[in-house]
């Protein structure tokens, strides 16, 4: 818990914030849920709204004069609030809908420090605007117990078999972020509506002969595959839409990869920002040059990136 909010910095609000809201996803993971229509086959569940609530209960107590603007319940604040904080409670609810733990929960300031928490692998992402780094097995106000682990949640386990979903920790404390692109991996995000289209659209990036021929490509369907690209465990993430500056999904990310020193564009190549459409984030130049290629058709027959 916190016991003196106004005296935590903005990075520290936004990492206890990210926390409380991952907390309530782990907690009732595998139970039944009720869900909430959004229309074209998208939906929130009622830990979603759950989730929001712990991350606004955190903000409020520690900044309550800022505005918050939520996925589920919009914006809310003095309305001249010169602040604002952005929140996706359960980045990937159709994820952890169907049972996968394949999802991440985001806090970003606007234009400031940002957090983003895996409620099952003990991480939390942060960034204080310049550098960027990830703390392991993080409690709720933002820092490690001390007790690092390596455990189950679920039912028993026999003959050293889990009957439960798995989890694994890493041991307490934290390092800097270092993106690269060794690993070759690109996620893609191939979500609905397609702005870019028929100029550009993602599914066809995944059929281009260059693409397969110099990556990996792979589909998270959760923002939390921008963290990894800041941690070195993917080698770039593609999407299309249009300005993702100030979405609830992408700002915590997007800040993220700055700080770490990745190469953050549009899909078009330029700024990411009102003017901007969608957002390519790779690990360095080269990578980012050889898919700026390949999207605007231009990348066939080139050498390996690095």
């Amino acid at each position: 818990m916190i016991d003196s909010p106004a005296s935590l910095t903005d990075t520290e609000v936004a990492a206890a914030a990210a926390l409380a809201g991952a907390e309530i996803v782990r907690a009732r993971y595998g139970r039944l849920h009720s869900r909430i229509d959004k229309g074209a086959g998208d939906f929130a569940t009622d830990v979603d709204v759950a989730a929001e609530e712990a991350i606004l209960d955190v903000i409020r107590a520690a900044r309550p004069e800022d505005a918050v603007h939520g996925e589920e319940g919009g914006r809310r604040g003095a309305v001249d609030a010169v602040r604002e904080w952005l929140v996706d409670p359960l980045c990937g609810t159709l994820n952890y809908a169907t049972g996968s733990q394949l999802v991440a929960v985001n806090v970003a300031l606007r234009n400031g420090p940002a957090a983003v928490a895996d409620p099952f692998s003990g991480e939390v992402f942060l960034t204080d605007g310049e550098t960027g780094w990830v703390q392991y097995d993080a409690d709720a106000d933002g820092y490690g117990k001390g007790k690092g682990r390596t455990g189950v949640r679920g039912r028993a386990v026999a003959d050293g078999h889990a009957s439960g979903p798995v989890e694994r920790r890493r041991p307490v404390g934290e390092e800097q972020l270092a993106p690269t692109a060794d690993t070759r991996l690109v996620d893609v995000n191939l979500d609905p509506p397609f702005p870019g289209a028929p100029a550009f659209r993602a599914v066809d990036l995944l059929a281009h002969p260059g693409f397969v021929e110099h990556f990996r490509p792979r589909v998270v369907s959760t923002t939390l595959a921008l963290t990894w690209v800041a941690a070195g465990r993917r080698a770039a993430y593609v999407t299309d839409g249009g300005d993702l500056s100030g979405s609830v999904h992408f700002a915590a990310g997007i800040a993220l990869c700055r700080a770490a020193g990745c190469v953050v564009t549009g899909v078009d190549g330029g700024p990411v920002g009102p003017e901007g459409r969608g957002l390519v984030v790779a690990a360095d130049a080269a990578t980012h040059g050889l898919l700026m290629s390949l999207i605007r058709g231009r990348g066939r027959g080139r050498g390996r990136s690095a």
